[in-house]
């Protein structure tokens, strides 16, 4: 019988390529390449850059561990998303739809849309400010919100052209974000002794109440809900075999490899942006950024107070400040970075959109449908504040709708963690314990953090009716979030929960479809 086993190689020789080529492919990877940048979009947009500038001019480079955090803590979530599309072939709001009863799937699903709807909001405020800024208020800001209707044409026209084309588009966005926010770090030019030391240390020096409402911003703005969703759905754009486990695991190696990537990348240009305001403007008070916008004829020395107190900032004094100190192409180069993140945030968002409400309905509306309403929606309110209001308040929302998404993170992570670690829906790629204990104790540290967000944006609203009103909605809120974990806990193994034999473990069925997209 010949010998099948391998020879030892000489000493200093290296083994063949052919065995390396095995383990890793670089033609694999790119194929697999698409649905995790699409999948970053969602840690750049324009709530995100906002809590970026705001943590540097707030605490300097001492919350870049924080960030940096946030976005592994990211990544660890996406990978069970990307495990639960490519294992059984639907994606997580299909999954919702088949395990969970009627009345608690169609609240699921309004705290999914909810969520979809706060971010289509931040991204409509951010392309507004943008226009503004790059016309140098010519555009009013009413205007620039009713200029963000024509996404939904951009976004159809890029759409019939099939899932690649979109996908490079996204990647020309992202670059665009790259360049930008870069040009933006080498011109102020930032301290990387203190970049690398914030970034690794995690120890926030002579930090107060206003650095850890900060800290708990970054992780509530970088994991977004929806995106969850999302993730589980764009890996469904591959062609996998799901009847050989090889492939299903090769497919699950791939798409955390470029999962890796495309948030390393967006966490680089994050920490772009942190660093140029930590370095820029830390500590810095109104009096001196008058006196500096003013020797330089900024139209826009109005914005700060000749007072000494603390700079107080936000993606439109952002770009602003920045062109005060740095000069006018610092400006408009902030703007255009914040267009190309509104304009690709537009576009996860309504996929986001039409995946749970297909999911959750059963319910097929045409894209253009899809944008529509959403788009709608959230260009009413955002509309009756550009109007009526001034700048400030525009920008203020983006508090209360980082608060609104942080509000329905539970309702992603706990089914994503409680479906990925079912034998009878993940087959042999279940959670292992390890999974199953980190997966728990994350999600449980993740929404403590962001529900200290709330009450500590419900506290400072100084109204007892708000308190009131915010005290009978957290009885139902926690309720449901209750009987989520419940469910949640039963598939971890917590068998003596299971009273009723309520949570359904039907037969494993590998769903082989035809891809949602056009290639």
């Amino acid at each position: 019988m010949q010998n099948r086993c391998l020879k030892a190689l000489p000493h200093g020789k290296s083994p063949p390529p052919l065995v390396f080529l095995q383990v890793f492919s670089f033609r694999k990877l790119w194929a697999f390449t698409g649905p995790g940048f699409l999948m970053s979009i969602a840690y750049l947009d324009p709530g995100n850059i906002e809590s970026d500038l705001q943590s540097g001019a707030k605490a300097g480079f001492k919350l870049l561990w924080v960030l940096l955090g946030a976005t592994i803590i990211g990544l660890l979530l996406q990978r069970l998303a990307a495990r639960l599309g490519v294992v059984t072939g639907m994606h997580l709001a299909e999954v919702c739809n088949r395990q969970y009863p009627t009345v608690p799937r169609i609240i699921l699903w309004l705290m999914v849309e909810l969520a979809i709807i706060g971010s289509d909001m931040q991204e409509v405020i951010g392309c507004a400010i943008a226009f503004n800024l790059l016309s140098v208020g010519r555009i009013p800001l009413w205007a620039g919100v009713l200029i963000t209707i024509i996404d939904t044409f951009v976004f159809l026209f890029l759409d019939k052209y099939g899932l690649r084309k979109l996908e490079a588009f996204f990647g020309f966005l992202i670059t665009i974000m790259a360049l930008s926010f870069g040009y933006e770090y080498v011109r102020v030019a930032p301290n990387q002794g203190e970049v690398l030391k914030g970034m690794f240390v995690p120890y926030c020096e002579g930090c107060g109440p206003v650095q850890l409402e900060q800290a708990v911003g970054i992780v509530g703005a970088v994991i977004m809900p929806h995106n969850i969703y999302l993730h589980s759905a764009l890996v469904k754009s591959r062609q996998v075999d799901r009847a050989s486990k090889k492939e299903v695991k090769e497919a699950n190696k791939y798409y955390f490899i470029e999962s890796s990537i495309a948030l390393f990348i967006s966490f680089l240009i994050n920490v772009f942006v942190v660093a140029v305001f930590a370095e820029a403007f830390y500590d810095k008070t109104n009096m001196e950024v008058n006196q500096q916008c003013n020797e330089t004829g900024s139209p826009h020395t109005d914005l700060f107070p000749l007072n000494n107190e603390t700079l107080q900032v936000d993606i439109y004094k952002g770009g602003v400040v920045l062109g005060c100190f740095f000069g006018p192409a610092a400006l408009y180069i902030w703007a255009i970075g914040i267009l190309a993140a509104g304009q690709s945030s537009t576009m996860t968002g309504t996929y986001s959109g039409q995946f749970v409400m297909e999911g959750f309905l059963n319910l097929r509306w045409s894209r253009f449908a899809r944008v529509l309403l959403t788009r709608s929606i959230a260009i009413f309110p955002t509309l009756l504040v550009a109007i009526f209001q001034d700048v400030q308040h525009l920008t203020g929302m983006n508090d209360f709708l980082n608060v609104l998404q942080s509000m329905q993170l539970p309702f992603a992570l706990i089914p994503i963690l409680t479906f990925t670690s079912l034998t009878s829906i993940m087959n042999d790629f279940a959670n292992g314990l390890v999974w199953k204990i980190g997966g728990g104790v994350t999600i449980l540290l993740v929404c403590a953090i962001n529900m200290y967000f709330v009450v500590v944006y419900v506290t400072a609203l100084n109204s007892v009716l708000l308190y009131v009103l915010s005290a009978l909605l957290s009885v139902a809120y926690l309720c449901f979030i209750g009987y989520l974990v419940w469910q949640c806990l039963i598939a971890l193994g917590v068998s003596c929960l299971d009273v009723c034999g309520r949570v359904r473990n039907p037969p494993t069925v590998l769903i082989e479809e035809e891809p949602e997209f056009d290639s």
